[in-house]
């Protein structure tokens, strides 16, 4: 919790995550910015071992802070399950402003699969897994233009896949805390305050960035999941998931009870092994 009570839009999931033997880990530069850096998890093969699997981490905060280091525990596990696993950096709000979130996901996902041969990873079987605005992150690579050309699936925890309605949401007069500082982070994000005087550029970025906007034929199927009292509300997830299934794309919207946020949800028993058998069919050999 922050100090003014308020959750800070990301949760360590370093209590549930321990592994018996740590992994092979090394940080890497995708791009020039300092920002630009993507923490690799991954174990040795032997040689001739068939590639595997990845998943690309996207960590929330709302696109203000938060860093890939809150996810190692999450990577170092998913590696015993035979996942080669990347958590990467991005240029953060207000210091960028959108699109440039997502050029450095569409980056980091490049990086991905042109060093596929150092981890023996298949670059044709990866999968983004994103929370609060990393989710929001990770479901504009599977909506972007021809998103299962880009990842075979998308995970989102807390996803806000629509910064229009978060920006709505935080200026009710019941909006709690966490949801009028995202509404903040909106703004931040774009570089203008969405209301009805909004110039056409506003409008037009605002657009851009809800990820249902993006939704066409051949996008990625998604996992998407919330808590009961989320601050960021199933709402965000049902409206990207009609879009994707108006489109024929598999999206599946998951419900938890309590109210945690983002990488909390991963203290439910059940969240995790969730995850990891639905990475496990949409990333299998052939699918």
């Amino acid at each position: 919790m922050e100090p003014d009570g308020e959750t800070d839009g990301t949760v360590s999931a370093e209590a549930v995550m321990v592994t018996p033997e740590l992994p092979r880990a090394r940080t890497y530069a995708y791009g020039k910015d300092r920002a630009q850096r993507v923490d690799v998890y991954w174990r040795k093969t032997e040689p001739g071992a068939a590639p595997r699997p990845a998943v690309l981490i996207l960590h929330g905060g709302y696109w203000l802070h938060g860093d890939k280091a809150g996810w190692k525990y999450f990577a170092r596990r998913l590696t015993e399950e035979g996942f080669v696993v990347l958590s990467a950096n991005y240029r953060l709000a207000p210091r960028a402003q959108w699109p440039a979130q997502r050029d450095d996901a569409m980056s980091a996902l490049a990086f991905l699969k042109d060093n596929a041969v150092r981890w023996n990873l298949d670059p044709r079987r990866v999968a983004v897994v994103g929370a609060s605005s990393g989710g929001h992150l990770a479901t504009q690579l599977g909506t972007f233009g021809t998103g299962s050309a880009q990842v075979r699936g998308v995970v989102a925890l807390s996803p806000v896949t629509s910064p229009s309605l978060a920006y709505h949401d935080g200026g009710k007069p019941t909006a709690t805390p966490s949801q009028r500082k995202l509404r903040g982070a909106v703004t931040a994000l774009l570089n203008c305050a969405p209301g009805v005087s909004a110039d056409e550029e506003c409008l037009a970025k605002l657009e851009d960035s809800n990820s249902a906007s993006h939704a066409s034929t051949g996008d990625a199927p998604m996992l998407l999941m919330h808590t009961a009292g989320d601050f960021v509300p199933i709402s965000h997830s049902n409206a990207l998931a009609g879009a994707l299934t108006a489109a024929g794309v598999p999206a599946t919207v998951k419900g938890l009870d309590g109210d945690m946020h983002a990488s909390g949800l991963l203290a439910g028993e059940k969240t995790y092994p969730t995850i990891v058998a639905w990475l496990k069919e949409r990333l299998r050999p052939g699918s």
